[in-house]
């Protein structure tokens, strides 16, 4: 293992990233072991409206790599017996089980709803089978976004929770806003907001000091922004798009604020069998059962880019087979960048990536701020990057 050469490639990769085009604006990336950060690198700027140098300390809207937070506090609750997954989950949640199948649009444009024939479990929510979609990846919602008033999901309100299912529960894998709905069970089974059993069960345990829903004032101050690709590659500065700063609902799919560094020790913990610097956050057999395949025989897909603004068409690895777990993609064969097959994985809206690895015991987190998603720049040093950990660890050991 050469240290020295992961660190001399991953710095040239990064400053690469931010002086390329087209480039990215600031980026950093952090890879582990399970004993430490064996790399921490930073590039670029905050913003491009500004001097404020990328930070390894950086706060990011981490967007979907929010959800494999959110999931870890609903298998703390089964592990407590307080949370049956294959229980309907409007036991915890009622709210869901007043939620209708739409089977399209009508002559008028009205949508055509029946109730579904079972109900949601919190199961399906996790594993992303449950019924619920995006606007931006999803045409029935985006036509239900611009014709009928529906919220997006970034206003953080109860309102933008309450769409229908696309089809039956349990009948299909649709990426959507099911893990909103997992926090709802959390909150509905503690009686707290997502946020204090986060920060109480998993951010405490885990010295994670700079993740949150709310920003603190010091986070504030390290805040990345966020940035528009338009489609000739210009990159333009967008602070004013931002969370809501004090959210209606803490959105389990999407509303945390973190670092990579923070995001490091999540998943270190999932590295190490659910263990952290402050004690176990979960058990080691409830992290082998979340790493299955949850699936079956059903595969995960590609990503539609129905808002261009938000997000290009998206998947990873095309061709390969994917399934899902408690709640991560699994990426079913070993993958190009030397992922082995079995590994957990995902991303985040604005261009934020990780992987798991618990077979080598590695993983790491790229930080950037860019819409769309899938932007080419952004996931192509990603997996760069990636690359550059396995050449210099696992295989630089073989």
């Amino acid at each position: 293992m050469s240290y020295e050469a992961l660190k001399s490639a991953a710095d040239a990769l990064l400053a690469q990233c931010v002086s390329a085009t087209p480039a990215v604006p600031g980026v950093v990336a952090v890879a582990t072991d399970r004993n430490g950060n064996i790399y921490e690198g930073t590039a670029g700027l905050r913003s491009l409206d500004g001097e404020q140098a990328m930070t390894a300390d950086s706060v990011f809207a981490i967007f979907s790599t929010t959800k494999a937070i959110t999931g870890t506090a609903c298998l703390q609750l089964v592990e407590d017996g307080l949370l049956d997954l294959d229980a309907p989950a409007r036991d915890y949640a009622p709210e869901i089980g007043a939620l209708q199948v739409i089977e399209g649009f009508d002559e008028r444009g009205a949508p055509r709803l029946r109730p579904p024939k079972r109900d949601v479990t919190t199961r399906m929510l996790l594993l992303h089978t449950a019924g619920f979609g995006y606007d931006f990846f999803n045409e029935t919602y985006n036509r239900l976004a611009e014709h009928h008033g529906q919220p997006s999901i970034i206003t953080a309100s109860h309102a933008s929770l309450r769409t229908p299912l696309l089809f039956d529960p349990g009948d299909a894998w649709e990426y959507g806003s099911n893990i909103d709905w997992a926090g709802q069970v959390v909150e509905g089974i503690t009686g707290k907001r997502l946020g204090t059993v986060m920060q109480e069960r998993i951010f405490a345990p885990l010295e994670m000091h700079d993740t949150a829903f709310v920003m603190t004032a010091s986070m504030e101050q390290r805040l990345a922004t966020l940035h528009q690709r338009s489609k000739g590659g210009h990159l333009t500065a967008v602070p004013d798009f931002r969370l809501p700063d004090e959210p209606e609902v803490h959105m389990g799919g999407h509303g945390l604020y973190s670092t990579a560094l923070d995001y490091a020790k999540f998943i270190r913990m999932w590295l190490n069998d659910g263990q952290g610097p402050g004690g176990a956050v979960l058990k080691p057999e409830t992290v082998r059962a979340a790493e299955k395949n949850g699936l079956g025989d059903m595969k995960i897909k590609g990503l539609p880019g129905v808002i261009p603004s938000l997000s290009n068409d998206a998947e990873f690895f095309p061709g390969m087979p994917k399934s899902w777990g408690l709640t991560f993609m699994i990426n079913d064969e070993l993958a190009p960048t030397g992922r082995p097959a079995g590994s957990l994985a995902w991303a985040g809206l604005a261009n934020l990536y990780y992987w798991i690895d618990r077979q080598n015991g590695i993983g790491g987190y790229w930080a950037t701020q860019i819409f769309p998603f899938a932007d080419p720049s952004s996931v192509g040093g990603y997996l760069d990057f990636e690359t550059i950990v396995y050449r210099n660890t696992v295989r630089a050991a073989e």
